[in-house]
């Protein structure tokens, strides 16, 4: 018995053009798509999401998407590779949080002028950036959190339908409330570090007037370090609390 492409459930335009939703995710969302991850791991794991999704998402491509007009097909294409790209980033934005509260955490120790390189940036960061970042990927594994992207994946075919064009005033707009809430959150997580350096400097302040002579920001910076890490272990915890919550909240709403 011979097996020909013709007799596969999927059609192998189908397949691609799933691979390119799915490569786009890949290739923009967090954890999925840092650097340090092997390209063929990565690539590995788009083939068998692309094989697991396809079955399914075959139903929603419209019937010319096989032997339409070849400019028709492009924009299809065009169209999967922008929509994987924009759930991909809108993720990482609401992971760019984490960065945000870490470099205003190391200003508020002292410690912004020591830089480490960020993975998921990549690009130089605060140390304690580095280290959110890190945790909050390991974190988001670690609670099958990207099981819920990959089904605001699945749904994505359902709200964004392959061959129709997405509208880019929404997108456009999800994208910059998506950043403006990174933003907040960034600062509400490293809320209780913005209220210890205002009490901390202005006590240092008041105690730099009543001794002038005195070295005192320079004798209370061991002070203020140690003050910082102890504060941080003890709000690590809270601080991915949060964070995973809103990383979920957020992708609860490309889910159908």
């Amino acid at each position: 018995m011979t097996v020909s492409l013709a007799s596969l459930p999927v059609d192998t335009f189908v397949l691609f053009a799933v691979f390119v939703r799915v490569g786009a995710l890949f290739m923009t969302a967090p954890a999925f798509g840092d650097f340090t991850l092997s390209p063929r791991i990565r690539l590995a794991a788009a083939l068998a999401v692309t094989a697991a999704m396809a079955p399914v998402a075959a139903s929603y491509f419209p019937d010319w998407a096989k032997s339409g007009a070849p400019w028709a097909v492009s924009a299809l294409i065009l169209g999967e590779a922008l929509v994987g790209a924009f759930l991909g980033l809108a993720a990482r934005i609401v992971m760019a949080a984490l960065n945000v509260a870490g470099q205003i955490i190391a200003f508020q120790m002292g410690l912004s002028l020591a830089q480490i390189f960020d993975p998921t940036q990549e690009l130089q960061g605060a140390i304690v950036g580095g280290f959110l970042a890190v945790l909050g990927t390991t974190m988001i594994f670690a609670t099958d959190l990207h099981h819920l992207l990959l089904a605001a994946l699945a749904d994505s075919y359902v709200l964004m339908r392959p061959g129709v064009l997405p509208d880019l005033g929404d997108m456009s707009g999800v994208m910059v409330d998506t950043l403006s809430q990174s933003f907040s959150l960034g600062l509400r997580l490293a809320a209780p570090f913005v209220l210890f350096g205002v009490v901390f400097y202005v006590g240092a302040g008041v105690l730099n007037r009543l001794m002038p002579q005195a070295q005192v920001f320079f004798m209370l910076m061991p002070a203020n370090l140690v003050l910082g890490i102890t504060l941080l272990m003890l709000t690590t915890g809270l601080i991915m609390t949060a964070f995973l919550e809103r990383f979920e909240a957020h992708l609860a709403l490309f889910l159908k």
